[in-house]
């Protein structure tokens, strides 16, 4: 049996309703989007959790929770086109770069867009590459960069930074981009792993309501624009692929009095989206 090449896109920052109002053609050829929960808030930990095996859930009613474990574990068979696989089969590392490369012997590639992901974190484990992006807003840059082996399988995890803050497309001047006192610092020196916000102790103001509108219409355009990035994807990916988009967690833009992402308690900050299937 031929193992697939599995691609694992994350939209980072994307919330579900940006997604569905955004309404992306190509992305409903790949498969019904699902509304799924994510288990973190903020952009590390929940990759972490990716990479333990661990997508997005659907929050079961009724259900003991090592058996929605089990039944999420189960679906790797689907994704990788080998036998059935469970939470033991990932043991002792439970890491799936580690799993796929020693185990099942693929070429592991992560490519990602935020700087709170770099090669140095602890995330870099198992990867035959780690690639910090030059922009942390060009999936199609990411595109240019993918190879696929004849004599074994792929997998990518592909951070993609067009949804998250400031929520700009590669073409859009960073003199135009949307600046929030506190926020704008992290991208001051993104070619910088450790960027931090210059002023650390300055007052952040809270953005206005027309701001958030304006972000919140700039992260729907981001997904619109994305989508046509996946089209080209799905025209260059070999026969065999399996692709997982989702997002790591959701944003807030002034409901119930919150802005952003990380330390907030709000559903819609892990409320996303969810679509993947054999594409070839």
């Amino acid at each position: 049996m031929t193992m697939n090449n599995y691609i694992l896109i994350v939209f980072d920052s994307c919330r579900y309703d940006s997604w569905m109002q955004a309404e992306p053609k190509t992305l409903k050829k790949v498969g019904a989007v699902e509304k799924r929960f994510s288990y973190a808030s903020w952009t590390a930990p929940s990759h972490f959790n990716l990479l333990m095996g661990l997508m997005p859930h659907n929050s079961p009613r009724h259900t003991v929770a090592s058996d929605s474990y089990k039944d999420g574990f189960s679906k790797y068979g689907a994704r990788l086109g080998t036998q059935a696989l469970d939470f033991k089969a990932m043991l002792p590392s439970l890491y799936l770069p580690v799993f796929l490369k020693e185990t099942l012997g693929y070429a592991t590639h992560a490519m990602v867009s935020l700087p709170v992901l770099n090669p140095k974190t602890v995330l870099n484990r198992g990867f035959d590459s780690y690639t910090l992006m030059p922009k942390h807003n060009d999936m199609r840059a990411m595109l240019q960069r993918m190879r696929f082996e004849e004599d074994r399988p792929s997998f990518y995890l592909v951070n993609v930074g067009e949804t998250h803050y400031p929520y700009m497309l590669p073409h859009e001047d960073p003199a135009d981009w949307p600046k929030i006192h506190g926020v704008h610092g992290v991208f001051k020196h993104m070619d910088d792993s450790a960027a931090t916000d210059a002023s650390p102790g300055a007052r952040k103001l809270f953005p206005s309501a027309p701001a958030m509108k304006e972000m919140r219409e700039r992260q729907v355009a981001a997904v619109r624009y994305l989508d046509t990035v996946i089209e080209e994807l799905l025209d260059m990916v070999p026969a065999h692929t399996f692709i997982t988009v989702t997002a790591d967690h959701g944003e807030l833009f002034g409901e119930d009095g919150y802005f952003g992402h990380g330390p907030i308690m709000h559903p819609t900050v892990l409320e996303v989206p969810f679509v993947e299937a054999q594409v070839r």
